[in-house]
């Protein structure tokens, strides 16, 4: 048994607490509003964020930071919350733990990895990074998922060994760069493919956005210093199918609902939880235009979010765009000559 701590009471921090406390750890779920934690004590679930997911008797939901004294500590808040958190848990924190981080984004303004975000406010701390499509929904009722966590491999596999059960398989990456480039942008992606659903097109248009939506990812994810293989992996190529096609995905049901004419507001107030793809599409295209880097699509989706641009306007101009090889980085570099 180790000691676990979860801060951030969401839906994956809640479903993470379920899956580790099923594995036999003392896990502590900590959140901030100390009447929703109250409810959870109460009724055993988390009624808002994952509803229908029975909390295991072992599992103390708490406001108390001081439970932070933990082996692992598993980050779990919206990527803008990222840095601030840290902050706020630094006090409290073992020397010379583990932080695992779940959250997908980049840092709005400086444009950098959560991780990088992490290493500047908790020097002293290992920092890991969890990715990989997996859906609280469904990691809380122990539907089998596969994962990835990305450290040095020591932090790695410690993460692994820890978090590893019949249910939730843990691969190990030290790709960390590419790992986090390919779960922050697969959510510019997976917004795209619910755009082009609410504008009535069919699985054509979403097969062909994922397509070359992975081949931008990849594109920016190599310049940025990731390697090739982790975007054909979980965190590139696994989590974009399921963002880009799960009924659960927060990401894919705001494009549904942009496609289909409501305003940004509207669609991020109905959704009532953090998309991040609406984020991590302006830092995405900021990071194109800095680094010179060809990402149509989410040049696209920029105008749309930001811009005012008609979906419908958006897609033709992407139709339309000049003749390209599917290949293009290969044919340049005379491969197949």
């Amino acid at each position: 048994m180790s000691k676990v701590a979860v801060f951030g009471a969401g839906s994956w921090g809640s479903a993470l607490a379920v899956l580790l406390t099923k594995a036999g750890h003392q896990v502590s779920l900590i959140g901030r509003k100390a009447d929703e934690m109250a409810q959870m004590n109460k009724l055993r679930e988390n009624v808002r964020y994952l509803p229908g997911v029975v909390l295991p008797s072992g599992l103390m939901p708490a406001t108390d930071v001081s439970e932070l004294n933990a082996d692992l500590v598993i980050l779990s808040v919206p990527s803008h919350n990222v840095r601030e958190a840290a902050r706020q848990i630094k006090p409290n924190l073992r020397p010379g733990g583990i932080v695992v981080n779940t959250a997908k984004g980049l840092e709005e303004g400086t444009h950098y990895r959560l991780s990088e975000v992490l290493k500047q406010e908790l020097a002293d701390q290992a920092i890991a990074v969890l990715s990989g499509p997996s859906h609280a929904e469904e990691v809380g009722r122990d539907i089998p998922t596969t994962v990835v966590v990305a450290s040095d491999v020591d932090t790695a596999e410690k993460v692994q060994d820890l978090m590893m059960t019949p249910k939730f398989r843990v691969y190990t990456n030290p790709d960390v760069i590419g790992v986090e480039l390919g779960g922050a942008l697969k959510n510019v992606i997976a917004l795209c493919t619910g755009i082009a659903e609410g504008l009535g097109f069919g699985d054509n248009t979403k097969a062909a956005l994922m397509t070359r939506g992975l081949a931008e990812i990849a594109r920016l994810g190599v310049a940025m210093g990731g390697h090739p293989l982790t975007f054909a992996g979980l965190s590139g190529v696994g989590d974009l199918i399921v963002t880009c096609t799960s009924q659960h995905s927060r990401n894919r049901r705001a494009g549904v609902a942009l496609g289909q004419g409501k305003p940004l507001d509207l669609v991020l107030k109905e959704v009532g939880m953090v998309v991040e793809g609406v984020r991590n599409t302006r830092v995405a295209y900021e990071l194109s235009q800095e680094m010179k880097i060809s990402m149509p699509i989410t040049q696209q989706a920029y105008k749309v979010l930001f811009e005012g641009t008609d979906p419908k306007i958006a897609v033709t101009d992407l139709m339309m765009r000049g003749k390209r090889h599917e290949l293009e980085e290969a044919v340049e570099m005379s491969w197949f000559k």
